[in-house]
């Protein structure tokens, strides 16, 4: 994948947290960014109850053997 920074302050950003040595390279500049973004991207409210209410059947002793769930999952939606 190629990127282009069109912002010449984020080109000069990244330079600079290479040349200071924070960083090998470019790529690991614009990686740690992505990564930190996916870290703290807000999950919303439909997504968190569904964590929610996944935590409480584990608590309950309803969960599945993951095999019986992919097998579940295969029969549901590969025939």
């Amino acid at each position: 994948m190629q990127i282009t920074l069109t912002r010449p302050e984020l080109e000069k950003f990244v330079a600079e947290q290479v040349d200071a040595g924070l960083f090998p390279s470019a790529e690991a500049v614009i990686e740690a960014g992505l990564e930190r973004l996916m870290e703290s991207a807000p999950l919303d409210d439909e997504t968190l109850a569904a964590i929610e209410e996944g935590e409480a059947q584990i608590d309950r002793g309803e969960e599945i053997d993951w095999e019986q769930f992919a097998a579940e999952m295969r029969n549901k939606y590969c025939k």
